[in-house]
């Protein structure tokens, strides 16, 4: 019951996703934006203590709803941890009517054949277990292309429809994110083979299968409508990928159809030091803009 009316809300809902879903990795960078620099935590559990306490300054403002916010994908730190007094996932639910998304991937194995495939997901199952006793209705995986090398691209799509039909068989919908670097010198030739390759692999899935696209906005406007309008796709998302919020909103607004999965351009401007209200204002004009190009 709460997994179709979850679908609903996404599959009809005009807004954007929140990626909030920094890991281990990023998040320095993540804390160092945000106005907390690396003397202020001593180890790794002081350190996602920081970033809790920001992502739940942005999840309890009144300026995040479910209008202009319609998902939020998790960190699974994050999942097991409280929001005023809720586990994440159920305040994101069932006091915001947000839709829950958890990041499952466990990071990238190094580059070859000009990719970086996901490292292997140990223990998905019992994540992907987890997960269900919270409401939880999807996940999201990153892998990163750099060159337009077919076999590597091919590995990268391969592995990410593998485990999204295994996220599938759980019960839960994936999101795919084969990134195209920005920085690419042959970013367009990359997403060329991208899309073919994903096109092959939606065919592959059952009828009754879909998947959602977390995807580079594309040199070419309206370059990926062809994944946008697919049987087999839910919704195709974008994310910012190192552009800057201005930048990445007027790029998505050439792309009818994708609406934003932001990460670090949701975020930009936030600082800890802000009063409440200067947070508000910030991270409310923020949403705004991230909303209305995704309304295109």
């Amino acid at each position: 019951m709460e997994y179709q009316k979850q679908l609903q809300h996404i599959k009809n809902g005009s807004g954007f996703i929140a990626a909030l879903d920094q890991s281990g990795g990023s998040t320095p960078k993540t804390l160092e934006n945000y106005g907390v620099m690396g003397d202020a935590y001593d180890n790794d559990e002081a350190m996602f203590d920081q970033v809790h306490e920001m992502r739940a300054r942005i999840i309890t403002c009144n300026c995040f709803d479910s209008e202009r916010v319609i998902g939020t994908i998790l960190f699974e730190d994050t999942m097991d941890r409280a929001v005023n007094g809720k586990p994440t996932a159920s305040y994101l639910w069932e006091d915001k009517q947000i839709v829950p998304f958890l990041k499952v991937d466990k990071g990238l194995a190094e580059r070859m054949n000009g990719v970086q495939v996901m490292r292997p997901i140990s223990n998905l199952d019992l994540l992907l277990d987890k997960a269900k006793t919270y409401p939880i209705f999807g996940t999201k995986m990153r892998s990163v292309i750099y060159e337009p090398n077919v076999d590597g691209i091919e590995l990268v799509v391969q592995q990410q429809f593998d485990v999204a039909k295994q996220i599938l068989s759980k019960g839960l919908m994936p999101i795919v994110e084969p990134e195209v670097d920005i920085n690419s010198e042959q970013k367009h030739d990359c997403e060329l083979i991208l899309k073919t390759t994903i096109l092959r692999n939606l065919e592959r899935l059952n009828d009754d299968q879909q998947v959602m696209l977390k995807l580079t906005l594309p040199e070419d406007a309206g370059f990926y409508q062809e994944l946008i309008d697919h049987p087999k796709v839910l919704k195709v998302v974008a994310l910012s990928g190192g552009y800057s919020r201005s930048d990445a909103c007027a790029k998505l607004k050439k792309n009818s159809g994708m609406i934003a999965s932001f990460s670090r351009a949701l975020t930009e401007g936030l600082s800890k030091q802000q009063s409440d209200q200067e947070f508000a204002d910030t991270l409310n004009a923020s949403i705004d803009e991230i909303y209305q190009a995704s309304k295109v």
